[in-house]
């Protein structure tokens, strides 16, 4: 084979032999105008002649396909994601998980940004309340629920309570929350007063199953006077089933702007005070029936001297 049958250098002679090399330059300008026009490799081969894929590679050396022909990456989308969650000062670690890509990944599409500035303290204490913000949003239904769980199988343990039970846990209640005799003045008088309206309701079955009538008991509602006093009794006159007659005259109590109370809001109802009248037998009794709850000696009077000894 001789020097002529060579194929001549790719950088350095034209593609198609014996033409002359303005000759290919002025094909060359044809087909990146043809390229740039939006114009298919194909197409650029018919219409200028070119014959081989050699050729037509030479003439468009250095000219960029067009967008319409680069195709779509899968991860285009949380590319340009993780460019932007970046540039607006996020950690590797942040974006890996928002995104649910590796940290690889992230450091392959971003490592081309300047690093974030370091968080001033403004937004340090901002992005912190945030993300306990975040938290307290799904840890605490967890919680209640949880709790919640906890309370009713606790509920199940004790089910309906027998009438004795409710004498027991009755007399218990009012030791705990009821008026008591003092050593220096005996007032021997049934009154009770709580906030929580289940403990109301408990007490007044522990009447019920005593004997007491209704018409025996009045109510008093103590509350702050700055509290929403009208809707505070009509919620008590539903927990106790009674009528405006049975409740006495509202005391309001004077609010100390001084004071940080904890107990405000739609949810505060105030107190409400149980009287019994005629009541200086049922004390006893009920004086009685602690004293056996509570495992104390019952007090008993001498018999010389008619007083009560141990």
């Amino acid at each position: 084979m001789n020097s002529a049958q060579r194929t001549p250098p790719r950088t350095a002679l034209p593609p198609v032999p014996g033409e002359p090399r303005d000759s290919f330059e002025r094909l060359r300008q044809q087909a990146i105008t043809l390229r740039r026009a939006g114009r298919s490799r194909r197409e650029i081969k018919d219409l200028l002649g070119i014959g081989s894929n050699e050729t037509l590679n030479e003439a468009l050396r250095g000219e960029p396909p067009p967008e319409w022909t680069r195709r779509p990456r899968a991860k285009d989308d949380l590319r340009q994601k993780a460019r932007s969650m970046r540039e607006a000062g996020l950690k590797y670690s942040e974006i890996a998980a928002a995104l649910g890509v590796s940290k690889s990944s992230v450091s392959l599409w971003v490592r081309d940004l300047p690093h974030p500035q370091p968080l001033g303290y403004e937004e340090t204490r901002r992005r912190c309340a945030e993300g306990v913000r975040r938290y307290w949003a799904t840890e605490r239904p967890a919680r209640e629920a949880r709790r919640e769980s906890f309370r009713a199988a606790a509920a199940a343990e004790i089910g309906p309570l027998s009438e004795r039970e409710v004498l027991i846990a009755g007399a218990v209640a009012y030791w705990c929350e009821g008026g008591k005799n003092k050593p220096h003045r005996r007032y021997d008088q049934v009154c009770f007063i709580n906030s929580d309206p289940g403990l109301i309701s408990l007490f007044l079955e522990f009447l019920d199953s005593v004997g007491v009538v209704r018409e025996r008991v009045s109510y008093r509602l103590y509350i702050h006077e700055n509290a929403d006093v009208a809707s505070a009794e009509q919620f008590w006159q539903q927990v106790v089933q009674s009528g405006q007659e049975q409740f006495r005259r509202t005391v309001l109590k004077t609010h100390q702007s001084k004071t940080v109370r904890t107990t405000v809001g739609d949810e505060y109802r105030g107190c409400l005070r149980v009287n019994v009248s005629r009541s200086a037998e049922l004390y006893r009794r009920i004086e009685g029936w602690a004293d056996a709850v509570l495992g104390r000696p019952a007090l008993s009077p001498t018999p010389e001297t008619g007083q009560v000894s141990n």
